[in-house]
C-alpha cells in the first residue's frame, strides 16, 4: 500500500528547514544554522502542522534579540526576496516564512503595535500574514482597520489581498475576528475592482463567507458593484459566481436570479442511473437530460444523500454543468462519480443512496442506487 501523503512533512522537512537556516544565517550575524536546524527537526515528529510553525518560531527566537524592534529588524534582514510581483495568481509563498507573523503577535501586539504592523506588511509579500493580522484586528480594531484602508491601495497585490483575506469572517484554520460587515465591506468596495485575480478571488471568498449569515447583504453589494462598473464585466461575473457558490448549492432563489437562472420556468428532467449497484471504490454512472419548450440557460447540480449506519442520512452537493436547452435540442450530460472507499474526509457505508438533480436551484428528479 502506498504511503499516505503528509502535508506537514511536505511543508516542514530537512530541505525546507535547511533553506530557512541559510536565510537566517545570511541575514542575521551570529545566527547558528546548524544549531537551529538540529533543534527544529528534532521537535517535528510529535507536532502537527500548525504546531510545527510555532516550533520553528521558538527555535529561531532563541537566536534573536529579546528587544522586539531589534528582533523585527533581524526578521526583515532574513527575509527572502518578495514573491514575483509580475504574477497574477496562485503565489501563496512558503509556510516556513510565517515565522515573522508569529513573532509579531507574540512580542509586538501589545507594546509595539506600529512596528509589528510594518513587519506584517513586509512579511506578507513573502507569505500571507492572514492568520496574524487577525490578532491585531481583535486587539486594535480601529487602528488596524485604518492601516488596512491604506494597504488596500498598496502597489503590491499580496498586501492588497491581505486586506480582504485577513478580514474574512470564516477564514479556514484562523481565529475568529470580531468585525461586522459594516466594517469590512468598505474595504471590499475598494478591492473588488482590483486587476489581479489573487485579490478578486479573496474578495469573492470573503463574500461567500458572509453569504452564510447575511445573504441579502451580499446580493445587494454585488448588484451595486455591477452598476459601478469598476471591474470588467467578465471578471465581476466570475466573482459573482464564486461568491454565490454556497447559496447556489442551496438553491437560493436570489442567487440564481443574480446569475440569470430562472427556477420557475417549466422543464422536463429525466435521470437515468446506469449503475444501480456500485461497490465502494467504483464509480456511479448516470445521465441527466433537461428539456424545455423555450430556450433556457441552465445550472445543473446534483446532490447525493448518503446512507449512515445509525439510520440518519448525510447530503453533499456536487457541481454538474452549466448549459442551455432549446425546444429542438435538450440539454444532456453524463456523469461518472467515483465513490472513493479510502477517502479521509468522508466515510462511505453500504446501503441505499439517492441522487437528486437540481436545475436552476429547484429539485427536479431523483433516483436511487445501492452501495455495496
Amino acid at each position: 500500500m502506498a504511503e499516505r501523503f503528509s502535508l506537514k512533512d511536505a511543508l516542514f522537512n530537512a530541505e525546507t528547514v535547511g533553506q530557512l537556516a541559510r536565510e537566517y544565517a545570511a541575514g542575521v550575524p551570529g545566527f547558528d544554522p546548524d544549531r537551529f536546524q538540529t533543534a527544529a527537526l528534532a521537535g517535528f515528529p510529535d507536532r502537527e502542522l500548525m504546531a510545527r510553525l510555532e516550533w520553528l518560531a521558538d527555535c529561531i527566537e532563541e537566536q534573536l534579540s529579546p528587544d522586539f524592534p531589534r528582533m523585527a529588524e533581524q526578521l526583515e534582514a532574513a527575509m527572502p526576496a518578495p514573491l514575483d510581483p509580475g504574477l497574477r495568481d496562485d503565489d501563496f509563498g512558503q509556510f516556513i516564512h510565517a515565522v515573522p507573523g508569529i513573532l509579531a503577535v507574540r512580542h509586538g501586539l501589545e507594546a509595539h503595535r506600529a512596528r509589528a504592523m510594518t513587519l506584517l506588511h513586509r512579511a506578507t509579500q513573502r507569505f500571507s500574514m492572514e492568520f496574524y493580522i487577525r490578532s491585531f484586528l481583535n486587539r486594535w480594531r480601529d487602528e488596524t482597520l485604518s492601516a488596512l484602508q491604506s494597504w488596500a491601495e498598496d502597489d503590491n497585490y499580496h498586501v492588497r489581498r491581505l486586506v480582504s483575506e485577513g478580514t474574512r469572517p470564516k477564514l479556514p484554520w484562523a481565529k475568529a475576528v470580531t468585525l461586522t460587515p459594516e466594517q469590512t465591506l468598505p474595504l471590499l468596495d475598494r478591492l473588488h475592482g482590483d486587476p489581479t485575480r489573487y485579490v478578486t478571488r479573496s474578495v469573492a471568498n470573503h463574500l461567500n463567507d458572509l453569504s452564510k449569515t447575511n445573504d441579502a447583504l451580499v446580493l445587494e453589494r454585488l448588484a451595486q458593484w455591477k452598476t459601478q462598473a469598476a471591474q470588467t464585466a467578465k471578471e465581476l461575473d466570475w466573482m459573482t459566481r464564486h461568491a454565490l457558490r454556497t447559496l447556489i448549492k442551496q438553491g437560493h432563489t436570489g442567487a440564481m436570479t443574480a446569475l440569470g437562472y430562472d427556477g420557475a420556468m417549466p422543464v422536463a428532467v429525466t435521470l437515468d442511473i446506469e449503475t444501480p449497484q456500485v461497490a465502494r471504490g467504483a464509480a456511479l454512472n448516470f445521465t441527466c437530460t433537461v428539456a424545455s419548450e423555450v430556450a433556457l440557460p441552465l445550472l445543473v447540480d446534483y446532490r447525493i444523500t448518503f446512507a449512515r449506519p445509525d439510520g440518519k442520512q448525510a447530503e453533499k452537493v456536487f457541481k454538474l454543468k452549466q448549459g442551455r436547452t432549446t425546444p429542438d435540442k435538450p440539454f444532456q450530460v453524463r456523469k461518472v462519480h467515483k465513490l472513493k472507499g479510502d477517502a479521509t474526509t468522508f466515510t462511505l457505508y453500504p446501503g441505499t443512496h439517492h441522487v437528486t438533480v437540481q436545475v436552476n436551484g429547484v429539485d427536479r428528479a431523483q433516483a436511487s442506487f445501492e452501495l455495496t
